[in-house]
């Protein structure tokens, strides 16, 4: 492996991009100001519409929210820490700068089954109609250089944090290669995770202004509720500004 350095003070350490080749993530802690989550917190408040005072208005389990592009998610996702990061993960010049943070899947303490808690991976470009489950990745990972989880709030264990199977993108790196450029559907690609079974899991847990870099074949899940604080997590994807070669002189 190549431990990749920079000259700027937000550099990862070497053990942490050894952790991302390995595990397929690195939690950063404090990769964006708490202030800025406060204040993004509370404009999507404002859009869902429910009382944060009143528990009885949370109607739903989870509710999804468009993408947000206000100064406070502007911000969080660029701040040096984070674009040193993208810089020793994917490659400088690699990737495109994010202007937004994609949508919100806010979950609630509810205890229904929200319906999306199974494992799967995120796909990134068209299929054959415009249907998410239509929708593809390949070996290459055409359109996806990474895929992120940025915390809005403080997220412990009983807050539906993001499921993780540790290594899996290895696995699925494997699953991806026979099906060349073309790739597999999502839903051709979920009915092959189970080779990911018997990977440990981690929790996508920590305190607002933590961000998750994951690379984008790793496996993951939603899952319900059973705590007490509604969980605000954005989860975008970081694009690439050209295509990935597996093979080059670099």
């Amino acid at each position: 492996m190549v431990a990749f350095r920079s000259n700027s003070s937000f550099a990862l350490h070497d053990s942490q991009i050894e952790q991302f080749v390995t595990d397929g993530f690195i939690r950063l802690d404090r990769a964006f100001p708490r202030k800025l989550a406060d204040e993004g917190r509370a404009i999507l408040w404002r859009d869902i519409g429910y009382d944060p005072q009143a528990p009885s208005t949370w109607a739903l389990p989870v509710v999804r929210l468009g993408d947000y592009g206000q100064e406070p998610f502007r911000e969080a996702v660029n701040t040096p820490v984070l674009r040193s990061a993208f810089d020793l993960l994917v490659g400088a010049g690699r990737w495109l700068p994010r202007a937004s943070l994609g949508t919100f899947p806010v979950r609630f303490p509810n205890p229904d089954d929200p319906g999306d808690c199974g494992w799967h991976v995120d796909v990134s470009f068209p299929g054959d109609d415009e249907s998410w489950f239509s929708y593809r990745a390949n070996v290459t990972s055409r359109g996806r250089a990474l895929l992120m989880l940025f915390l809005f709030s403080d997220v412990s264990e009983q807050d539906a944090p993001t499921r993780i199977r540790i290594g899996s993108h290895l696995d699925v790196a494997r699953i991806l290669a026979p099906a060349g450029e073309r790739g597999m559907s999502f839903q051709e690609l979920a009915e092959k995770l189970d080779k990911t079974a018997a990977r440990p899991q981690a929790l996508a847990t920590g305190k607002a202004g933590t961000v998750y870099l994951c690379h984008p074949f790793l496996v993951h899940a939603a899952q319900p509720h059973s705590g007490r604080n509604p969980r605000f997590m954005a989860q975008p994807p970081l694009y690439p500004a050209e295509p990935f070669q597996i093979q080059r002189d670099d």
